[in-house]
């Protein structure tokens, strides 16, 4: 149905390049919910998140001659970070639009990588339009954050390998932003497993997802005042949205102190240091928005890139809440 995102191509590019990210599993966790729960822990992938999959195929796939004229992309953080490292690795220059009030740590990632850095105001000006004109002035090859065949594919590849390493699973839980994760997660999941239920999380104040799969359409809503910088986005894109009304099952919310209490039990249970954007999943699940399903549950744990500082307040906040 989806024939634009070759799932195939992408795994055959990324082999060997991404890190094989490991499988986490608690005896606590399977016996407070009653099912077998397996955490794919892409916290831990190249430049910190899942991001570095659909970043790399993306520019992968781009003609030689198009890619060498350079990359622009815009993101908060993540993503920014990846389409930073996969140009440098290609040797290709690269600029990414962020917002002034992305965090500290996440912007330094991204200038280390070689990146020159264009900020906006997200309150009161487009990114889309932003990269837009810097695609046009410089001729560069656009890698949006989730919105492009290529890097939905790129991130389908964390369930393939998550399918490899832990076998089938009846449910999969996933983080929603703008919905390339889980769009690749849920074609991936389906090709082999059709039976697999697919649940979406996404902050409270930020659920332009669940609704625009509720009204069948895409709706735009103001930025979230989210913990969860990584699930900032206003709408789902063309291309996910798409996808996910034909495979995803539904998509919950959490508030952010759910998710602080799930950051809270993967660093006191498993010793990981997550992001709120990469606990969201499992915050569904410890709090009940998700129900099991079956009796094997896939979740993936985004993202893991947070200061020490950032980490320290959030939970502090936590404590005082």
């Amino acid at each position: 149905m989806f024939p634009e995102i070759d799932l195939d191509a992408a795994m055959a590019r990324l082999r060997g390049v991404v890190a094989r990210t490991p499988i986490l599993r608690s005896r606590l966790l399977d016996e407070r919910l009653g099912v077998e729960v397996h955490l794919k822990a892409e916290h831990l992938q190249r430049t910190g998140a899942f991001k570095f999959r659909g970043a790399f195929n993306a520019i992968a796939a781009l003609p030689e001659p198009v890619r060498r004229r350079g990359i622009v992309s815009f993101s908060s953080g993540n993503h920014a970070q990846a389409v930073a490292r996969a140009a440098q690795l290609f040797a290709v220059p690269v600029v990414i639009v962020m917002p002034h009030d992305a965090p500290a740590s996440k912007r330094a990632a991204t200038e280390s990588y070689g990146a020159e850095i264009v900020s906006y105001d997200r309150y009161s000006q487009s990114r889309e339009a932003v990269a837009a004109e810097i695609r046009h002035q410089r001729d560069l090859a656009l890698i949006p954050p989730f919105d492009h065949p290529d890097v939905i594919a790129g991130q389908s590849t964390c369930v393939q390998e998550f399918l490899e390493q832990s076998g089938p699973f009846d449910q999969l839980i996933v983080s929603v932003g703008g919905g390339g994760l889980i769009s690749g997660s849920a074609l991936a999941a389906h090709r082999e497993l059709p039976d697999c239920r697919v649940v979406g999380v996404e902050p409270e104040s930020g659920n332009d997802v669940q609704m625009s799969l509720q009204q069948g359409r895409i709706v735009e809503i103001e930025v979230p005042d989210t913990i969860a910088d990584g699930q900032q986005t206003t709408s789902p894109g063309r291309h996910t949205f798409k996808v996910m009304q034909h495979h995803v099952a539904e998509v919950v919310t959490v508030s952010d102190s759910q998710i602080l209490d799930a950051m809270d039990w993967l660093f006191r249970y498993q010793k990981q240091v997550v992001e709120p954007s990469g606990a969201c999943a499992l915050a569904a699940l410890l709090t009940g928005q998700v129900s099991p399903v079956g009796t094997r549950v896939g979740v993936i744990l985004s993202g893991g890139n947070i200061s020490p500082e950032r980490f320290i307040e959030l939970l502090a906040s936590r404590d005082e809440r």
